[in-house]
């Protein structure tokens, strides 16, 4: 009877259609995928280092990272090589039983950023969520919030995802605009305003922690005053509530520190997420770290997830962690983030107003509006893989160990597809 079932199945299907074009892959994608990405042209089939290639050949120098994701480049040997012996070990036992992948990563991260745990988990969205879990139960059982009645506040402009939580602590209607119900407990105030956050802060004693990224990525690269993180966290530590770093995007030295937090004097974080190239890109890993008076709040069965800590990812992660360390990738992406703006800044052309960054997490803010999405398409076409954010800005972040002379030919290709605005 089975496999009647299975010859109707598949003469239902049909005989399996080969593609070749990127063409044919986007009637394919547009048919069975989802339509919740405007995605670039080129059907990316390989990629290796700072470059990426499509189904019909064409090479594109990746300037996009994956939305940071491949920090160490794209299938980086070691962490490739990491990945292939420890899946045909052993992948995921399960977290009702420890692994020593997870003892040996733990230690290591635990060691490197200087936080007594680390909780593991998969997405970065699952990470946030769960840093916000953390500083919740934290505020029951250590400052002593009424149950039910803790908040997390965040600073608009900001992302985090696009879970039901997420999109309920953010001001972008794309993302909850249709949604709704949304989530309660999740306040905003304006980003980069100390005044503000006291009001805030003062004003709502049920407010537990503030979730904040040190620059905000898909908000265009946006970069707080140079003290406003501690300065925020003082006026945090006054009011008996907790900072939340989001380093999903920022973090691991993409702005030049293996924690983002590490850019402000006198900062650290009472937690801090964790994600995208924690693997290189490899696979799906996250954490939050925190130290124990926080992260030991939750007990045994409150919280988990099936592939939080498998073994797989978390050889993978350490091997990850030991490239950006070993090969001192934080300082690359100081030098080559110093480089590539003062080449950005260069460009001199009225369609540019603005190039900024921090270390290699850039940006090149178009002057005109309507015209990121045409602008990206263009750069996209002349070998150059980069995203636009908020229509008119151009992130720019290749990976960490992109060459001088690559740089300096994406910048050539920005130069030349500015002139074909003209």
């Amino acid at each position: 009877m089975l496999s009647n079932c299975l010859s109707k199945r598949a003469g239902k299907a049909g005989v399996r259609s080969f593609a070749s074009t990127n063409k044919e892959y986007r009637v394919m994608n547009k048919k069975y995928l989802a339509h919740n990405y405007a995605t670039a042209e080129p059907i990316i089939a390989r990629a290796q280092g700072s470059w990426m290639w499509d189904v019909e050949g064409k090479k594109y120098l990746d300037f996009h990272s994956g939305y940071c994701a491949a920090n160490q480049g794209h299938s980086h040997p070691k962490i490739v090589e990491a990945l292939v012996k420890q899946a045909s070990i052993c992948a995921t036992p399960s977290r009702a039983f420890d692994n020593d992948k997870a003892a040996e990563y733990g230690e290591l991260v635990s060691k490197t950023f200087g936080y007594d745990k680390l909780l593991p988990s998969s997405s970065g969205v699952e990470a946030c969520e769960s840093a916000v879990k953390l500083a919740r139960r934290w505020g029951y059982v250590v400052k002593g919030v009424p149950d039910n009645c803790a908040e997390v506040l965040f600073p608009k402009g900001c992302f985090w995802g696009r879970s039901i939580a997420a999109i309920s602590g953010c001001d972008d209607p794309v993302r909850y605009e249709g949604f709704g119900p949304l989530a309660p407990g999740f306040p905003l105030v304006e980003y980069d305003n100390l005044d503000a956050l006291e009001k805030k802060l003062k004003s709502n004693p049920n407010i537990v922690a503030y979730m904040a990224e040190p620059i905000q990525g898909e908000g265009g690269v946006i970069m707080p005053a140079d003290n406003y993180l501690s300065e925020a966290q003082k006026l945090c530590k006054k009011y008996n509530v907790l900072m939340i770093s989001d380093e999903i995007q920022a973090g691991l030295g993409r702005a030049g520190k293996l924690l983002c937090a590490h850019n402000t004097e006198g900062y650290r974080p009472d937690i801090v997420t964790l994600g995208k190239s924690t693997s290189g890109g490899l696979l799906p890993l996250s954490m939050i770290l925190a130290d124990d008076d926080i992260m030991l709040t939750i007990k045994p069965g409150e919280h988990g997830n099936t592939f939080g800590g498998n073994a797989l990812a978390c050889a993978v992660g350490k091997a990850a962690l030991e490239v950006i360390l070993d090969e001192d990738l934080c300082q690359r992406s100081v030098d080559s983030g110093s480089f590539l703006l003062s080449e950005l800044n260069k460009l001199d052309h009225p369609l540019v107003r603005e190039a900024r960054g921090k270390a290699l997490f850039c940006s090149l803010e178009l002057s005109q509006k309507g015209i990121g999405t045409k602008f990206t398409k263009a750069l996209n076409f002349n070998g150059l893989a980069c995203k636009n954010t908020h229509d008119n800005i151009i992130r720019l972040a290749p990976p960490l160990n992109t060459s001088k002379e690559d740089l300096t030919l994406g910048v050539e290709i920005i130069h030349k597809t500015l002139k074909e605005f003209e």
